[in-house]
């Protein structure tokens, strides 16, 4: 019987990595990404647009909200210096302007103006605080584009 020979060198262990297929897969979703890229839509918000009143109101109450979030109230018809409130007053405050309502004219309209640097929190809380209480037309003041 003859010897078998070995020739000395076995099969040996791979010590890095096969990084060929690695990229075929990172190219291909590379390739996906650029064709959908441009199929997408941006997202965008659809805002509500505001139409201007035709007369401002004659007689409205006024909510002023300043930059560090403290409230004042002033009867809007009259150039009076707005009076300081607070969030728990603000209600008493507003409807003791409003004055008593009656049947046959709407209530009076009540304006938050706030400083554009004011937490919108702010002015919502301010808003749901009347709303809550039962104040009709609460707004929102606004500078027009120029």
């Amino acid at each position: 019987m003859p010897a078998v020979a070995s020739r000395g060198k076995g099969r040996r262990t791979m010590n890095e990595i096969n990084m060929v297929p690695f990229i075929d897969v990172m190219l291909v979703l590379l390739i996906i990404f650029m064709v959908t890229a441009p199929m997408l839509a941006p997202s965008q918000i659809e805002l509500p647009s505001v139409g201007q009143a035709a007369r401002q109101p004659d007689r409205y109450v006024q909510v002023v909200i300043d930059k560090e979030g403290q409230l004042a109230v002033r009867d809007g018809g009259s150039s009076s210096t707005p009076e300081p409130v607070t969030q728990r007053t603000l209600v008493a405050r507003v409807k003791a302007l409003q004055g008593p309502v009656a049947a046959d004219q709407p209530a009076v309209p009540v304006i938050i103006s706030a400083d554009k640097s004011v937490k919108y929190e702010t002015v919502v809380s301010a808003m749901d605080t009347l709303q809550r209480a039962g104040v009709a037309r609460v707004g929102l003041s606004v500078q027009p584009e120029r």
